[in-house]
């Protein structure tokens, strides 16, 4: 049985940080692409980040470059996604998810990924 489960989130004021981490049983993230995504009240699911060991690339929503960095402790099957600078508009409920690399022709479609957590919720206080 797979089981994503994400962890980090809370309240945080503007301009401050938080860590997600992502973690998985029943599969091996070694072999797939990882996102975070993210969805705010009344808004559609986009895609936050990924990353692929396989393909050793790293990727990122034009809104947070620069002000996040995914990375990966494949030994530990833990992927997290380190947050700075955070804005009100970063406010979303936080998913991990996992797809075969090259599943879709980019890399933030959501249904091209098979296995998703429930989410954590990260709330910005201006």
């Amino acid at each position: 049985e797979v089981q994503v489960v994400e962890s980090g989130g809370g309240l945080v004021q503007a301009g401050g940080s938080l860590r997600l981490s992502c973690t998985a049983s029943g599969f091996t993230f070694d072999d797939y692409t990882i996102g975070w995504f993210r969805q705010a009240p009344g808004k559609e699911r986009e895609g936050v980040s990924c990353i692929s060991s396989s393909e050793g690339s790293t990727y990122y929503q034009d809104s947070v470059k620069g002000r996040f960095t995914i990375s990966g402790d494949f030994a530990k099957n833990t992927v997290y996604l380190q947050m700075n600078s955070l804005k009100p508009q970063d406010a979303a409920v936080y998913y991990c998810a996992g797809k075969v690399p090259g599943a879709g022709s980019t890399n933030f479609q959501a249904a091209t990924y098979s296995y998703w957590g429930q989410g954590t919720e990260v709330t910005v206080s201006s």
